[in-house]
């Protein structure tokens, strides 16, 4: 039986050593941004980031009107849609940070859950 037991051991700990292998690097920042369109919730992100597309081309429609207006009330009928699309679309994408800083906490609580459980049986 104690055999059994050495055995699965090392097996577990050749496991964990190979989790904290893969796990040890920090991923870059486009791979951070694109795994939050995996996962459970990554349509959200997918949904955020086409309304954020849409608002940034209207609002550089806009602006492109607004410095080609000729008079003040044209230019003022174009730039206040323009600031508040390009303002629009830069808080959703904003909104997304926390996401992935969210993620990167979870990936550095596993790192130190997978440490903690190492250094108990080592």
């Amino acid at each position: 039986m104690s055999d059994i037991d050495q055995t699965l051991n090392d097996a577990l700990a050749a496991e964990e050593r190979e989790l904290l292998r893969r796990i040890d690097e920090e991923p870059g920042h486009v791979e951070q941004a694109l795994a939050l369109f995996g996962g459970r919730n990554g349509w959200v992100s997918v949904v955020l980031m086409a309304t954020q597309a849409v608002l940034f081309v209207a609002g550089v429609g806009a602006a492109w009107k607004f410095f080609g207006a000729d008079d003040a009330l044209s230019a003022l009928h174009w730039g206040l849609p323009a600031a508040v699309l390009l303002i629009m679309a830069l808080m959703i994408k904003l909104a997304l940070w926390p996401v992935m800083q969210a993620n990167r906490l979870r990936l550095s609580l596993k790192r130190l859950e997978l440490l903690v459980i190492q250094s108990r049986r080592g």
